[in-house]
């Protein structure tokens, strides 16, 4: 099969990506070029964002996942803007890398690793104080560890109540945990769940959960704090606010459907932007094209400007002739076709702007918010951000 070289492109980016470790991503950082993008996170917002969140949840303690390099915010950025705050009690994360990256980095908060294991990514992690999420029969490996550490280890539960990911099927779950219960090594901190998102099926989960607790708390199995209400559900089930909620999402000041915005319940305030400098400015005169395939062609003479950005960074590549960038006060077509490492936006009939000034792709502005672009593009604003380029610098404002 015939490889094109955009989809050699394509592939060299993502294997580059997932193969960075932190000397090479410490290496970018001390070669970052003047003109190369970065991401701005915004900590006073999301220290707004916190506070909204706990008043809407009347204080109770807040678990925040910061999973997939937070949200893109930056793992590490996110974790140390988050952990003073006393309404955060925890963070969570999805991989055993962030975990330690976050015991590392000197987070004394709990850590919550939500992620797979073997026995020795076990033992790794709780010697370096991390709660794992358990879900299989993992008594026997957790009495082993605990033997070693001359302590009982903290665990949340996670029980399956019909997303179908992970997690123990409810029906099943109550053997499991009196199983753990039982076990000197084992501290149950918490029992948690996911909803589908399903609004007719979601209240159906939460009875099913309810029950489970109700029923090993009469049998006098300490559970720790019950957990459930992910960003979505902020907005959609006060019922299941419960001990913890386990926002990700809305801390960073993005809401996660459209309709939540308009609600008025969360007064939300994007903490990251996408950011660069144009680094070129030139006139297409009539007929002259831009972008493989030409997928621009000047109708007249017209200025553009390009800049360093590009879908191996975390834009998305089908911005052109959907999305705009603010340069200034104001907002400029993206054109042509969006490649790895550049983007083109339309000027207009003069030069408006010159090389060294701000792009900006998105950020807090009414306008080019996360979600916006989002719209415009059809890309999920999750997407959007998880997406951002890990070597990209992050600039804690």
């Amino acid at each position: 099969m015939k490889t094109s070289r955009r989809t050699f492109l394509r592939a060299a980016t993502v294997a580059g990506l997932l193969s960075a470790g932190p000397s090479v991503r410490a290496s970018a950082r001390a070669r970052d070029s003047e003109f190369d993008p970065w991401i701005e996170v915004d900590a006073a917002a999301m220290r707004h964002n916190v506070a909204q969140v706990s008043r809407r949840v009347g204080g109770r303690p807040i678990l925040a996942v910061i999973k997939n390099n937070g949200y893109g915010l930056g793992l590490v950025e996110a974790a140390r803007v988050l952990e003073p705050l006393p309404a955060i009690a925890g963070l969570a994360v999805v991989k055993v890398q962030e975990a330690h990256a976050l015991a590392d980095a000197g987070i004394r908060k709990p850590i919550l690793f939500m992620g797979p294991f073997s026995e020795k990514d076990l033992a790794d992690a709780v010697a370096r104080g991390i709660r794992p999420m358990i879900y299989t029969p993992a008594g026997p490996a957790l009495d082993r560890i605990a033997s070693r550490l001359q302590r009982a280890i903290p665990i949340h539960v996670c029980v399956d109540t019909g997303i179908g990911r992970v997690g123990v099927p409810y029906h099943e779950a109550a053997p499991l945990v009196r199983d753990l219960a039982r076990r000197r090594s084992v501290r149950i901190e918490g029992i948690m769940m996911t909803f589908t998102e399903d609004a007719q099926f979601d209240a159906e989960q939460l009875r099913r959960f309810s029950n489970l607790c109700a029923q090993l708390e009469a049998e006098g199995i300490g559970l720790g704090s019950r957990h459930a209400a992910s960003s979505f559900a902020l907005f959609q089930h006060p019922d299941a606010f419960l001990d913890m909620v386990r926002p990700g999402m809305a801390l960073i000041g993005i809401y996660p459907e459209k309709e939540f915005r308009a609600a008025g319940i969360l007064d939300l305030r994007p903490a990251v932007a996408l950011k660069a400098k144009v680094i070129y400015v030139k006139r297409l005169r009539q007929g002259e094209s831009a972008g493989y395939n030409r997928a621009y062609t000047a109708g007249k003479d017209v200025w553009v400007a390009t800049l360093p950005v590009g879908h191996a960074d975390g834009y998305p590549r089908n911005a052109a002739g959907r999305a705009r960038v603010r340069i200034g006060a104001a907002l400029y077509p993206v054109i042509a076709s969006v490649s790895a490492s550049h983007t083109i936006v339309e000027i207009g009939d003069e030069p408006r702007v010159q090389v060294g000034d701000t792009a900006v792709f998105f950020d807090a502005a009414e306008g080019s918010r996360p979600e916006d672009v989002g719209a415009a593009t059809g890309v999920s604003v999750y997407d959007l951000t998880m997406h951002l380029g890990a070597l990209l610098p992050r600039r804690v404002l």
